[in-house]
């Protein structure tokens, strides 16, 4: 592992409680912190180093995550984004990558693939109308991407897959527009507004195929990107269960509950509690490596992922993100009364480790995409 990387991970991850009632009151993280993020190199860990990028290990992925989401969900949650939107630099025409990544070191693109947009070709690119939910980080981002279905003279274009062609198409921020819509009881931090485009011009070099190969054949492009996402939003649960388990443990040796006559940490039913969460968080964390380490031997052979190693990615990350609600659900509730304030860090992790199960990567569709995988039936949706 990139030891500078991980090691400002942690830093962060000890720097953040004190950002995240502004990050909150705000609802976005501070334009101040998303430039050093930027510097730390977070937002490039999955760009090519061939324009610049860390081009690091998956597991170095998923660590800085879980690191910087102990510290604070929100702030987690925008590195993620940032971090695999840089994934599209391995898939974009040259042209295009080195003019969006490698001419500016601290470059920060963000987007949604959701195809929620619409795009008719034209000559040397395509004009471009869509509105986009979830727009993570976009305030801070000079670029921001959003997934469009593709027209050619008025009709739905197919790909070679004999599907509605969809791509993502990257706009330079002023050509969007950021609408404030970011009203939400959890993850209130990342800033993940509705964006939208009215008419504007996206060259083909800033357009990637969704579904299509990368153009760099390194281990790490032969991973999927839903695959790689999913394992993000999972690092983001899991870092956010840690911390739970953290704060909780620090509140259960000093809290002695009204009419009792011993501190929480003394009583068996707490003890289990923290034992249980430990075993949700650790052993979820332990299926996730073990996914990524099975996916990344077939990637370092040039081996395109199969159905099944590509489902055990999936899985890992949807068990992990729903381990880590159990295991923050199980110590608020130990908690008591004290969790409830706004005060009081377990009720953010809460607030914020249930948003996180709502994103479709992880929610609970997953498992049956990968039982079906698992019982011999063909996928129903792109893993």
């Amino acid at each position: 592992m990139t030891e500078s990387i991980i090691d400002s991970a942690k830093d962060w991850s000890e720097k953040l409680p004190l950002w995240s009632r502004q990050f909150e009151e705000e609802r976005r993280l501070h334009e101040t912190i998303a430039k050093e993020f930027s510097q730390a190199g977070f937002f490039r860990m999955l760009v090519p180093q061939v324009y610049g990028g860390l081009q690091v290990h998956p597991l170095e992925f998923i660590e800085v995550l879980k690191l910087i989401a102990m510290g604070d969900g929100s702030a987690a949650w925008n590195v993620m984004i940032g971090a695999t939107t840089g994934l599209l630099s391995a898939s974009l025409p040259e042209q295009g990558a080195r003019e969006i990544y490698a001419s500016d070191a601290q470059v920060l693109s963000v987007g949604v693939t959701a195809p929620a947009g619409r795009a008719d070709r034209i000559e040397g690119g395509y004009r471009v109308t869509g509105r986009w939910p979830f727009g993570s980080g976009c305030q801070n981002a000079q670029w921001i991407s959003g997934g469009c279905f593709v027209y050619e003279h008025g009709e739905s274009s197919i790909d070679t897959k004999n599907q509605a062609e969809v791509r993502l198409m990257i706009f330079s921020a002023d050509q969007v527009n950021i609408e404030n819509t970011w009203d939400v009881v959890g993850l209130r931090g990342t800033g993940s507004h509705h964006f939208s485009v009215k008419d504007v011009f996206v060259p083909d070099r800033r357009t990637v195929l969704i579904g299509g190969r990368a153009n760099i054949s390194e281990p790490l492009y032969q991973f999927p990107l839903l695959g790689l996402l999913a394992l993000g939003v999972a690092s983001v649960a899991l870092g956010i269960g840690f911390r739970a388990l953290d704060e909780f443990s620090q509140l259960a040796v000093t809290k002695q509950s009204t009419g009792a006559s011993r501190k929480l940490a003394e009583r068996g039913a707490v003890q289990a509690s923290v034992a249980r969460s430990l075993a949700d968080l650790r052993s979820a964390e332990a299926f996730m490596k073990e996914a990524v380490n099975n996916a990344w031997d077939y990637a370092e052979q040039g081996d395109q992922l199969d159905a099944a190693l590509k489902s055990a990615l999936r899985l890992a990350a949807a068990n992990g993100t729903h381990s880590a609600v159990a295991a923050v659900d199980r110590l608020y509730d130990a908690a008591g009364g004290s969790a409830i304030y706004m005060d009081s860090p377990l009720q953010q992790c809460f607030r914020d480790v249930h948003v996180v199960t709502q994103h479709i990567m992880v929610a609970n569709p997953i498992y049956e995409v990968v039982g079906r995988v698992h019982l011999g039936l063909p996928a129903r949706s792109m893993l």
